[in-house]
């Protein structure tokens, strides 16, 4: 399927510049209401309705979320914990993903390659919220080898997946 979330079947989405454009518009501001998405990007509301059904069934939008400040939720420190398992089987790994996955404080976790196996991003109240986050739900998992906490002082933005503006090439 296109634009599967599975990164061994994914392939890249045919965009052209109008996708883009809208795409560049939604990360800024995915409350826009069609009217403004097509007057913005230049294109009749209809064709604005018909492309934006295209880029949910081919899986390019994925969906549509609040993004919602942690600290508004009395959600003040946030951290990233590396953790490395001792063990790399199949059910081993499902069933850490499926313990990361029920817990309510872990705001992203990602697999990766390199010496640690995962990277999760997480919000607590305090330190003693974090403190028994890894203690008690991390380190007591029967394949869990080491963990590693790092705060974060603060989040800086990206600029986002879609390019903002064209890019141009210096001029020699």
């Amino acid at each position: 399927m296109l634009g599967s979330s599975d990164p061994q079947n994914a392939r890249p989405a045919s965009l052209d510049a109008i996708d883009l454009s809208m795409l560049a518009e939604l990360e800024r501001n995915g409350r826009l209401t069609n009217a403004a998405l097509a007057a913005r990007v230049g294109i009749a509301e209809s064709t604005c309705t018909q492309r934006l059904r295209s880029l949910r069934d081919r899986g390019v939008i994925r969906g549509f979320r609040a993004d919602i400040d942690p600290a508004a939720l009395g959600l003040t420190l946030q951290a990233l914990i590396t953790v490395r398992l001792g063990t790399h089987g199949r059910e081993q790994i499902r069933g850490f993903e499926q313990r990361v996955r029920s817990l309510p404080s872990v705001l992203t976790a990602f697999h990766v390659a390199g010496a640690d196996d995962y990277l999760l991003h997480v919000a607590v109240e305090s330190a003693a919220a974090l403190r028994e986050l890894v203690l008690e739900h991390l380190t007591t998992h029967p394949h869990v080898r080491h963990v590693e906490t790092q705060l974060v002082f603060e989040v800086l933005e990206g600029s986002g997946m879609v390019p903002r503006e064209p890019v141009h090439p210096p001029h020699v």
